[in-house]
């Protein structure tokens, strides 16, 4: 079928519907539902067989959804109405959630239901539900709802609540006055739900010495402990340590309420460092917290008490497990530094195979794109940045004492597609997607990709991947190469396959050939072409880059880069995404052709 995706953003839902929607051999192409107009036009010039809207925050025109099958995935049970769907459900304490396809209809998530699932609610934020739980059944009721429609005798059912399996009801749009923390009345647990129900939009809206600021990222803290409820007792990585009347919360990061955003023309005329962008509170904070002291954990974190920590270890069956778990995947200057450092510490533990576990919602997204927004030289801190990161891939180039694996759990893009590449074996789970290429921010690339990419795909498909700026499924990344193993979709499965087959290359028979094998390929690809040489000329590109020049012709890096941190909305649905664009301009292309006589 012709299927035309309509969404807000190019999110990871959007993505995963791409790839699963086109894997079947349907034909897919993606407008943003920036106006109706934009709408109409993608409609007007795809002649689609069926309309899907991943994420959707606007409403569908009515002659469109009138006139053709247009799906909305709604992120709750069945009858679940309104704009807060999972928030609610988190702050209500639901054990079980759902998502809901159903037909666009005038009155919003009214219209006859095509297919729903439901999953099992878990203590996270609301935006590790979504990529997780939420995202896997809104896929398997999407393409559930798809082959109903490819069979033409399915009738949808229309909302009743008068059933019993229809328990959602209307819910308005969670204010701030919901979500407000009381510091002397609420406990350790319900903080954190408050803060997970508005991670990672829109925070939760609080008060710090006389200053608005909305709250992120909250972590149970099980050791330290305040007298004043509220109050900062400690910081650490960035982020800050809140009493409570039970314990404390720490809590990553913070956005500060009514800064003025700069537009990208005037930024260097402005001494305002009052960020609009979500960053680590202590960055956030600054001069606040002169006077709190420093919670250090140790970089190769082995301990079960509950705290923040972006990095930990652990080991079983002659396997360690190096976790790091960064905001969004993203990774700055001194979290690349920390995590080469970890790593450097778990070679030295008696293990055959090291295996780099990445993040619960990310393995990496590359550099820390916000941090280097807030910079005072970004040009500077993106090269600091992405040298950092280097440093951390070609540690794991040249590791020759053990075997070591990326196991993907979480998605990846850009640098941290390239990094899992690093590792000996990649192991990823079923539902992951990658975006191995830069392109859209304006960058050529590090990481040693120019040696690991085409190494694993072949140069053609690597040029393919770069140059493309658009997600890859596990199918096609296993068919093509770029990944080893497709794993479980399931977290608990997941983790039991790569525990049993991380013990089962640590204690193989042959495993010092495989050494022995890995070594000599590594001296015999040095002698070839040294490592030095490969990030040389990829940071020479990458200097170009930073310094404001553009790569491809097409896009700026540091305006990509402010758009991308400060939400941008594009102006127009990117050529690569929207189909029906080029099919339009290859008929006008066609009509300005001069006639034959």
């Amino acid at each position: 079928m012709r299927i035309l995706l309509i969404s807000s953003s190019y999110n990871g839902l959007c993505q995963r519907a791409h790839v699963e929607l086109e894997t079947l051999g349907h034909d897919i192409s993606i407008t943003l539902a920036l106006t109706p107009d934009d709408v109409r036009k993608g409609v007007t010039f795809f002649q689609p067989d069926l309309i899907i809207c991943p994420f959707l925050k606007e409403k569908i025109p009515e002659d469109v959804w009138s006139k053709h099958h247009c799906f909305i995935i709604h992120p709750g049970i069945k009858g679940d109405r309104g704009p807060s769907s999972l928030d609610w459900a988190i702050m209500n304490g639901e054990q079980e959630w759902g998502v809901t396809v159903l037909q666009a209809a005038e009155e919003m998530d009214t219209g006859d239901i095509w297919a729903a699932d439901t999953f099992k609610m878990r203590q996270a934020s609301k935006a590790g539900i979504y990529r997780r739980e939420l995202t896997k059944a809104a896929i398997k009721a999407m393409l559930q709802a798809v082959k109903r429609v490819e069979s033409n005798s399915f009738q949808p059912e229309p909302l009743d609540y008068s059933k019993p399996d229809v328990r959602g009801v209307l819910r308005p749009l969670m204010k701030q006055t919901e979500r407000k923390i009381d510091w002397t009345n609420d406990r350790v647990a319900t903080i954190i739900k408050k803060i997970n129900a508005a991670d990672s939009a829109p925070g939760v809206l609080d008060v710090i010495e006389n200053q608005e600021y909305y709250l992120y990222g909250a972590h149970e803290e099980s050791l330290l402990q305040g007298w004043q409820p509220g109050a900062i007792i400690a910081q650490r990585h960035g982020a800050i340590c809140r009493a409570a009347i039970d314990g404390a919360v720490w809590i990553s990061h913070l956005k500060r309420k009514n800064c003025v955003k700069i537009p990208f023309y005037k930024r260097f005329l402005s001494h305002d460092k009052q960020f609009d962008f979500k960053l680590p509170a202590a960055k956030v904070l600054g001069s606040v917290l002169n006077e709190t002291s420093h919670a250090p954990i140790d970089p190769l974190f082995m301990g079960k008490e509950h705290t923040f920590k972006e990095i930990w270890y652990e080991e079983k069956n002659q396997v360690g497990y190096l976790h790091f778990d960064f905001h969004n995947g993203a990774m700055c200057t001194t979290q690349c530094r920390r995590l080469l450092e970890s790593y450097r510490l778990a070679l030295g533990r008696p293990t055959n195979v090291l295996v780099l576990m990445g993040g619960s919602d990310f393995w990496s997204n590359g550099i820390h794109l916000n941090i280097i927004e807030a910079a005072e030289n970004p040009a500077n801190e993106s090269w600091r940045n992405i040298n950092a990161i280097d440093d951390f891939v070609h540690a794991i180039l040249t590791t020759d004492t053990k075997l070591t694996v990326s196991a993907v759990w979480g998605g990846c893009g850009a640098g941290g597609a390239m990094a899992i590449l690093a590792a000996d074996k990649v192991w990823a789970r079923e539902g992951v997607i990658f975006n191995p290429h830069y392109k859209t921010m304006g960058l050529y690339g590090s990481e040693y990709w120019t040696y690991s990419l085409p190494k694993r795909v072949g140069p053609v498909k690597a040029l393919e991947l770069t140059e493309t700026p658009l997600p890859i499924g596990t199918k096609k990344a296993k068919a093509i190469g770029y990944i080893d193993e497709i794993l479980s979709d399931d977290y608990e499965e997941y983790l039991q396959q790569v525990w049993q087959k991380a013990e089962a290359l640590a204690m193989d028979p042959q495993y010092e050939s495989l050494l022995e094998e890995k070594r000599n390929i590594r001296q015999k690809d040095q002698r070839i072409k040294p490592l030095a040489a490969y990030r040389a000329a990829e940071l020479q590109k990458m200097k170009i880059n930073f310094s404001g020049k553009f790569y491809g012709g097409e896009v700026n890096y540091h305006e990509a880069r402010y758009n991308f941190v400060h939400k941008v909305r594009p102006k127009e649905t990117a050529a690569y995404l929207a189909k029906h664009m080029r099919l339009d301009a290859a008929k006008l292309s066609e009509l300005r052709q001069p006639l034959a006589y």
